[in-house]
């Protein structure tokens, strides 16, 4: 198995999850990337915390919500930089907006008035939905009385870098998604926003901290170990799968198969499949 090329903090961009968490534990970053976004004058109530863990259970999924914030109308951000389409972006907001709902009431709450307004925000190189918008924002409504929101106060927005609408959104976003995509001087250079100059500034001072860029290679040599642990994991389950193939189509006498299986992995495949190995 090829070793995944490294690469180095200078080269990351907002949209990579070790920079992105590493930059918005700066408040001012945070409240930056909020204000362009919600078009708003976002107060924060207390330091962003990155890589939250959220778990209603021992015995259950546990999630990581990369960067987690409230704000002092305790509105609840959660923001998530999602580099790949991996194909359950709708699904997964829906278990952040569930496991987030699980933790704000103390136990033996039942005013449910008292949940907090929540805001998860995923921000992506790609169009998730196709119709070529720079943001998607969804909230519950009844289908019936389309204008009727059932004033759950759960938000969920998706943002696209390459939209093709900037009528709809501000330019200020539009520079946004594309500094995060690519965080570049040359990029800063071309954004008109102050905000995104001085975003880029503490963002170019990150990416020469010595000890950040220790903290980044501790960090993929971390990942890239636990990759190869479960490449190899994976090799010794898959030889444990063709292991009880062979013994079985030995003991069956089903030797004509047990020759097919060896020459074509189509059919070898087949067999695991129909012997439920």
């Amino acid at each position: 198995m090829s070793t995944k090329e490294k690469r180095k903090l200078k080269d990351l961009n907002l949209l990579d999850k070790f920079l992105f968490d590493e930059a918005m534990e700066d408040e001012e970053n945070m409240k930056t990337l909020l204000d362009i976004i919600l078009g708003q004058n976002t107060h924060l109530k207390q330091p962003p915390q990155t890589e939250k863990e959220c778990r209603s259970s021992l015995e259950k999924r546990q999630i990581r919500l990369d960067v987690y914030t409230i704000d002092e109308d305790d509105v609840v951000y959660d923001t998530e930089p999602q580099k790949t389409n991996t194909k359950n972006l709708p699904k997964r907001s829906r278990l952040y907006q569930g496991m987030i709902d699980s933790r704000l009431l103390p136990p033996g709450c039942i005013d449910f008035n008292l949940l907090n307004p929540v805001v998860i925000i995923m921000i992506m190189p790609f169009d998730l939905f196709g119709y070529e918008l720079y943001r998607y924002t969804f909230k519950m409504q009844c289908e019936e009385v389309p204008e009727l929101e059932l004033g759950d106060d759960a938000t969920r927005i998706f943002l696209n870098s390459h939209g093709k609408h900037p009528e709809l959104v501000s330019q200020e976003l539009i520079e946004l998604l594309e500094y995060m995509e690519k965080s570049t001087d040359a990029v800063a250079e071309e954004c008109e926003s102050e905000r995104i100059h001085q975003m880029h500034e503490r963002v170019t001072r990150l990416k020469g901290n010595k000890e950040m860029e220790i903290k980044f290679m501790q960090k993929w040599e971390e990942k890239e170990m636990e990759r190869q642990e479960a490449y190899a994991e994976g090799e010794r389950a898959g030889e444990a799968r063709i292991n009880k193939l062979i013994m079985y189509l030995l003991e069956q006498g089903r030797n004509e198969d047990l020759a097919k299986a060896a020459a074509n992995s189509e059919y070898q495949a087949k067999l695991l499949k129909e012997l439920g190995l």
